[in-house]
């Protein structure tokens, strides 16, 4: 994977503020690694409930090997191309 210049143009385009900008990529950054982590848990446990525990994991074959875009990646993507939305929740002032 070659890295990729990101236009601060264009984030700002989605929001004014570019804080603001990080926080939304960071919240959806998590929310897909959390995704993946659920998926992955949901296939062991059924690979577990068809029996089978004989199998040893050998070394990863390069011809099935699928890689994964990372998750700051793909919530970049997702920011940029405006697929992403969430709400501002005012800040409380009589603290």
């Amino acid at each position: 994977m070659s890295l990729k210049p990101l236009s601060f143009r264009q984030i700002e385009e989605q929001t004014g503020d570019i804080y603001e900008a990080v926080v939304v990529m960071e919240r959806r950054a998590k929310q897909i690694l959390r995704d993946r982590l659920v998926e992955k848990i949901i296939k062991e446990e059924e690979s577990r409930d068809m029996g089978v525990f004989d199998e040893v994991p050998d070394e990863i074959d390069p011809e099935t090997y699928q890689e994964v875009e990372k998750v700051t990646t793909v919530a970049i993507e997702e920011f940029i191309n405006g697929d992403l939305t969430w709400d501002k929740h005012p800040q409380d002032s009589e603290k």
